[in-house]
């Protein structure tokens, strides 16, 4: 009879183990209508049950930090380069070697130690009044510094990371000096204090208020999906070879594994998952994003938007130079 008993505690404790095992707890600072149907998918395809708590990224970073080795998360997904490498630097995420994500996603837009990977890519570009602006009046980012778009450039605020992430790349490839000239020149040709976001930057275009401004497309597609009609254009600039800072600033969407993860092996898999075609134009889709995986098409409607180069600095160290960025904008008066 004990026997009996203790092959039977066995039995059901393996099967508890293996009921735990088929599932992924996600802690998300992406919205909810965003990633349950991607979930929702991986788990009709796997099995694995994926659980998920969402909020900002600060106070999910926190958590994990106050949970240790007791935390229930297996994979932390935010937004922008600059929060992900500020988990990895805070020692929440643990290296993930995976070839599949290797071969997935370009080196630029992961973590050089394989702590995180981008998962979606969000271009950061130029959008213009096109009633008031020609698109051979745009160049550069660096450009907009120059006199003659004095009172005809809108921007947001530079207290969101969007920006913040732009200006780190620009440090990177420009040094501080000449970047704090080049965000100078920004605020000198300001139309109207920076708006609180990149929404209201475009309808202050559209509405004759400035002629340009620099948003994530996605705004933009928002945007003209509810006004067709507003007289905007996207221009991808620093788009000639040879320039200190060559390519469309691009940041990402992205995942790591948690440190203490209690289900590594699922996290890496529903991650691997996540970069793969199947997922890739499902993830991106939802936020009229690009896929990550190049082997991947856009959405129409993105793809409408025309083709561009990239930046290729890595998105890495818009995090690394974030905090510099935050105190060279303020020395130029960039609120």
């Amino acid at each position: 009879m004990r026997r009996w008993f203790t092959t039977a505690a066995l039995l059901l404790a393996a099967a508890a183990g293996q009921a735990q095992a088929n599932e992924v707890v996600v802690y998300s600072a992406r919205n909810e209508q965003l990633i349950k149907p991607l979930f929702d998918a991986y788990t009709r395809k796997s099995g694995t049950t994926v659980k998920f708590i969402t909020d900002n990224e600060g106070a999910l970073l926190a958590r994990l930090k106050a949970e240790g080795d007791k935390t229930p998360a297996d994979v932390l997904m935010t937004v922008d380069a600059g929060n992900l490498w500020l988990a990895a630097t805070e020692g929440v995420l643990r290296p993930t070697p995976s070839p599949a994500l290797r071969a997935a996603i370009p080196a630029h837009l992961r973590d050089p130690q394989d702590l995180w990977f981008g998962l979606s890519v969000r271009a950061r570009t130029l959008v213009y009044n096109t009633r008031r602006v020609k698109p051979q009046d745009l160049s550069t980012y660096e450009d907009l510094a120059d006199p003659k778009w004095k009172g005809r450039l809108c921007l947001r605020t530079s207290k969101k990371v969007y920006n913040q992430s732009l200006v780190a790349t620009l440090i990177k490839a420009h040094g501080e000096e000449r970047t704090e000239a080049i965000v100078r020149g920004w605020v000198a040709n300001l139309a109207a204090p920076p708006f609180a976001d990149d929404t209201k930057a475009m309808e202050a275009v559209a509405a004759g208020q400035c002629d340009v401004t620099i948003v994530n497309t996605y705004y933009f597609g928002r945007l003209l999906a509810k006004q067709p009609e507003l007289p905007l254009a996207i221009f991808w600039p620093n788009q000639a070879p040879g320039l200190a800072y060559e390519g469309v600033h691009v940041n990402v969407s992205g995942a790591g594994v948690t440190r203490h993860a209690p289900h590594p092996q699922e996290a890496q898999r529903l991650i691997e998952w996540l970069a793969s075609p199947e997922a890739q134009n499902l993830y991106a889709d939802q936020n009229l994003e690009y896929p990550a995986n190049p082997a991947v098409r856009p959405a129409p409607a993105v793809a409408a938007w025309g083709t561009f180069k990239p930046n290729t600095i890595n998105v890495a160290e818009a995090g690394r130079l974030q905090a510099r960025a935050v105190m060279l904008m303020d020395r130029a008066g960039y609120k």
